[in-house]
């Protein structure tokens, strides 16, 4: 292990939240701040921005000025053009004698490249720990890009999820309560951008941004969600525009042309791999079916059977949609034609199939009655976990029709060397993808999260979390590597020849201070151009499993 003390210290003044860039391609990048005006009652402001090929800026490249004000939440966001393909390039804001921190970033590589390295993270909640993981990865010099898989702020209040933690750690969520409207969205950004870890990261790489659920809000799809009451909360669709709106501000990406929910996007490295970031929230995904709710229509076999043929495997529910499989279907096929030897998927929720493990012969009486003192639903959990039903409605498993269209796109456009990575779970995963007719897909790499506890922790279901883990491991046959022990990032690294995955570890968010290793590491390679586990640091394969 490698010990490291994260700074607590933010730059104040005029740009107060940092740099930031991102959604690179071969000639550009965005750059970002923000201003904080000296002038309560000012309304607008010229920034002035400089990019240079050195970080003494003695070689400018670009420069320009840029018009914030209110209207932007004084946000300060350009699109910095004519760059060179594969570079590195430093940038700066400027108003009046005020200067910003210096930011870092790159563009993406053209012709024959050896590698392509990226951090890949997800699920920042605030008041549960430091952001140790964001720290860690600012002290890289080697990354061509951070993926953030979503979840990158939260809507909750102080009495909501996380609120007890945020109070032993001073990080409670501001606004202090769960956020609804544009000025609380702008807010709830802010905070996050405050944070001297996620500064130094941002300062550091440039950023490839999806969403997940809580950028708006729990478990949203594309009329609704769960942790939204219109009785009490207004309008969703209000609702889901300043969040939007808000996420435009504050992130170092570009606006779709197509309206806001339609983010997924496809980045080329080279003649190494495609990155599609693709988008399952906000545009087509249907309702979620709720666990309660399927458990209380079944009361055997038949009914689930009868289950999951008239409504699990129903064809209208959707998650992609179609404008979205077109736009796929036409990327791959670039990328096939292209030469790319991988194909890198950008992705929210968890894409392997799997049922959840019969947890009854494993919790005496005594244990659930305990348990059930502390968590209510604990009785009901474990009785439905007899039920032969997936381990998750919310993620691609409660949407199999779809996820077979997606399936059936990647074979027709012949985009082998498949590897997904995924974020939502705030858990290790070391998946293989198959269709439902067995042929495979290609791999899976799920990231632990920033800060957000995860449901296989060790101390889940009264300390039984690992055993949890393990019944999934050994009940799924897709699920090769699975642990909710210690927050990280995967650092990948893709090469012509294979993939390289490192499960990458803090031992600690509960202070600054925290050591460094990796949890579990994976090589990745082609076989018939089926990307396949090729080996794992520390664990022994047997008969394609590992234990």
């Amino acid at each position: 292990m490698t010990a490291y003390s994260a700074s607590d210290a933010a730059p104040g003044g005029a740009f107060a939240y940092g740099v930031a860039s991102g959604d690179p391609d071969a000639t550009s990048v965005v750059i970002w701040s923000h201003l904080t005006h000296p002038d309560e009652n000012a309304t607008a402001a010229q920034v002035q921005w400089e990019c240079a090929d050195d970080p003494d800026f003695t070689q400018i490249r670009a420069s320009g000025d840029i018009t914030t004000g209110r209207a932007w939440d004084w946000t300060v966001k350009t699109l910095v053009n004519d760059l060179a393909p594969g570079g590195v390039y430093y940038y700066r804001f400027r108003f009046g004698d005020a200067l910003s921190p210096v930011g870092r970033t790159r563009t993406l590589p053209d012709g024959e490249i050896d590698a392509a390295r990226f951090a890949i993270v997800s699920c920042s909640n605030y008041p549960f720990g430091f952001f140790n993981v964001y720290d860690l990865i600012s002290r890289r010099d080697d990354l061509d890009a951070v993926i953030h898989l979503g979840d990158y702020i939260y809507e909750y209040g102080p009495e909501d999820y996380g609120g007890s933690m945020g109070a032993k750690l001073g990080r409670n969520h501001n606004p202090p309560y769960e956020i609804i409207t544009l000025s609380d969205y702008r807010k709830r950004h802010a905070q996050y951008k405050s944070d001297p870890s996620s500064q130094a990261m941002l300062a550091r790489h440039p950023l490839i941004a999806i969403w997940d659920d809580h950028e708006t809000t729990n478990n949203s799809w594309k009329d609704g969600a769960e942790n939204h009451q219109p009785e009490t909360e207004g309008d969703w669709t209000a609702r889901r525009r300043a969040a939007l709106q808000a996420y435009y501000e504050w992130m170092p990406i570009r606006e779709p042309e197509r309206g806001p929910e339609h983010l997924f996007k496809t980045y080329n490295y080279g003649n190494l791999l495609s990155l599609s970031a693709i988008e399952t929230r906000l545009m087509a995904r249907t309702k979620q079916l709720e666990f309660d709710e399927v458990v209380a229509s079944i009361s055997g076999p038949e009914d689930v059977a009868r289950f999951k043929e008239e409504v699990l495997w129903d064809e209208s529910r959707e998650l992609l949609g179609a404008a979205q499989i077109e736009y796929l279907d036409r990327a791959f096929r670039s990328s096939v034609a292209a030469g790319h030897p991988w194909r890198l998927i950008a992705n929210q929720v968890i894409m392997a199939s799997m049922t959840m493990p019969d947890l009854n012969p494993h919790i005496t009486e005594e244990e659930l009655v305990a348990l059930e003192a502390d968590w209510p639903p604990a009785r009901a959990f474990v009785e439905a976990s007899a039920l032969p039903l997936p381990a998750s409605f919310d993620a691609w498993d409660g949407y199999p029709a779809a996820r077979e269209r997606f399936y059936d796109m990647v074979k027709e456009t012949r985009a082998d060397g498949m590897i997904v990575v995924t974020g939502d779970t705030h858990t290790w995963w070391a998946n293989d993808l198959a269709d439902a007719a067995g042929t495979p897909m290609g791999v899976e790499l799920g990231t632990h999260s920033v800060t957000s506890p995860s449901p296989y922790a060790p101390s889940f279901l009264g300390g039984k979390g690992n055993d949890y883990a393990l019944l999934n491991n050994q009940e799924n046959e897709a699920v090769r590597f699975l642990s909710g022990e210690f927050h990280g990032y995967i650092s990948l690294t893709i090469t012509q020849e294979k993939a390289r995955a490192e499960f990458t570890a803090v031992d600690n968010i509960e202070s600054r201070d925290y050591k460094a290793f990796v949890h579990a590491a994976f090589d990745i390679k082609r076989k018939n151009g089926v990307s396949r586990f090729s080996n794992a640091d520390g664990l022994s394969f047997r008969e394609g499993w590992l234990f």
